[in-house]
């Protein structure tokens, strides 16, 4: 009965993205991220960080540097396919929702429940800065340096001295991961091993994890090559919902009824009410999606549905899926020894989506996050946000048509593989390079798309014409 488009926040033109450490670069020219999103699995005190960043810039070597706080091995560090950021991006996506008019189709059948080089970082100093090469190895196209520091002016020196040429900035924003003794990733990207499309550095997507007793991610090295606004996109994974404990935190406006007119434009439509939810709350965390059980396990069906969970509704099954938990960290969680174990960690986690905009006046920490109440939207039981058993909160978005007799065994999935009509509209991270699609572009007032109120934002539709 339910046909969906999903959406992530398509963002501006001219934005820059987050990212968690800093590019730098021996070339010497002007670098900034173009667009970026962080996984993180959180068990215990184990985090697996997952990251995909683009890269515009010369293509001379470039590095990344990243705080992390403990030294890393290299079988904690690898590489994952590009898909596993596209998936997760859609899963947790905002909805857009097809429905029809209530009492015109009968139930769906039940969903079947599917079975259980390195020469130049080695570096040689002529003088005593302070920093020391904990850890050094390769993984695919990057090679790897684990540094400590004892002082943030020595550090910048070493990298300079390195042959990178580091910002004029970066030694202020370095010195508190310094003084706290975290330790510094530096992950040098030999330019022959990768491919450059128009510019852009096609990189493998980095995973690595380690122990802390803090549960946090480091954000503020980001502002170093920023072109002004940025925007980051947290996925959490974790026992149960996490937010920010140290910003505000606030739920996306969810569950509104949109015109016919916002279907083809949806992606321009959600940019404007994602733009309109932050400057109403200036400085905010803006959860988009908490949901108790959205990560694929492994050996996922392949029809009638996917995970055998109440998602609503649920994308098509993918290949990436069988392995998606594995790629995104439960690999390496303790006590997480077979695809059973893996399974059963699935079902009982909650993937959050966090989003965050921020600019360099604006971030002065990094972002520190705390588990949260289960929370209930989204969803048609549902008509408010609310506290709730489980988490089962999503940006659902509905355009009522009329009844249509014909397309009730189409929606139940009779019609073939594509038949529920989930078509991802593109990311920034799916192609469009952190600029929203022309063909999403609202052609009229945001408000002429609407067909109930936003109470959150004071947004009210327009009245019915008599």
């Amino acid at each position: 009965m339910l046909r969906l488009a999903s959406a992530a926040a398509l963002l501006f033109a001219g934005a820059a993205h987050a990212f968690c450490g800093f590019y730098v670069s021996s070339a010497g020219a002007d670098l900034f991220n173009d667009a970026s999103m962080v996984v993180l699995m959180r068990d215990g005190t184990r985090t697996v960080l997952s990251m995909q960043n683009n890269y515009r810039g010369p293509t001379q070597d470039f590095a990344l540097v990243i705080p992390v706080p403990v030294i890393l091995k290299k079988e904690n560090v690898k590489t994952l396919p590009k898909e596993v950021f596209t998936r997760i991006d859609t899963l947790a996506s905002p909805r857009l929702v097809e429905d029809y008019e209530p009492g015109q189709c009968p139930p769906p059948p039940p969903m079947t429940v599917p079975s259980p080089s390195s020469a130049d970082m080695e570096g040689g100093m002529p003088r005593d800065l302070g920093v020391k090469v904990e850890a050094k190895f390769d993984v695919a196209e990057y090679e790897i340096v684990i540094l400590s520091a004892k002082d943030a002016l020595g550090l910048d020196i070493w990298l300079k001295e390195n042959k990178y040429k580091v910002p004029a900035n970066a030694a202020p924003l370095l010195k508190p991961y310094v003084d706290t003794n975290w330790k510094f990733f530096v992950a040098r990207v030999n330019a022959k091993k990768v491919t450059f499309v128009d510019g852009q550095a096609v990189l493998s997507p980095l995973r690595f994890f380690y122990d802390s007793e803090k549960f946090e991610l480091p954000v503020r090295l980001g502002l170093v090559n920023s072109g002004g606004t940025q925007d980051l996109i947290v996925h959490v994974i974790a026992k149960t919902r996490y937010e920010l404990a140290n910003r505000k935190n606030v739920m996306m406006p969810t569950n509104v009824q949109l015109t016919e007119a916002a279907m083809p434009v949806f992606g321009g439509f959600y940019a404007e009410l994602l733009e309109r939810t932050f400057k109403a709350n200036e400085g905010a965390a803006v959860t988009e999606f908490a949901w108790k059980g959205a990560l694929p396990p492994p050996q996922v069906m392949l029809g009638g549905g996917i995970y055998g969970v109440t998602c609503d509704p649920c994308p098509p099954p993918e290949p990436v899926d069988d392995p998606l938990a594995k790629y995104l960290g439960a690999d390496a969680i303790p006590g997480l020894k077979t695809d059973e174990d893996i399974a059963k960690f699935a079902r009982e986690a909650t993937v959050t989506r966090v989003h965050l905009r921020y600019g360099k006046d604006s971030l002065t920490d990094d972002l520190v996050f705390k588990a949260a109440a289960p929370i209930a939207g989204g969803i048609p039981e549902m008509p408010k946000t609310g506290a709730a058993k489980e988490n089962r909160f999503q940006g659902r978005y509905i355009v009522k048509r009329p009844f249509n007799q014909n397309q009730c065994y189409r929606y139940w999935g009779g019609g073939g593989a594509a038949s529920n009509g989930f078509v991802p509209v593109q990311t920034s991270l799916a192609g469009t390079q952190g600029t929203q699609a022309a063909s999403t572009k609202m052609t009229a007032p945001f408000s002429s798309y609407l067909k109930s109120d936003v109470p959150e934002l004071g947004l009210l539709a327009p009245k019915k014409k008599k």
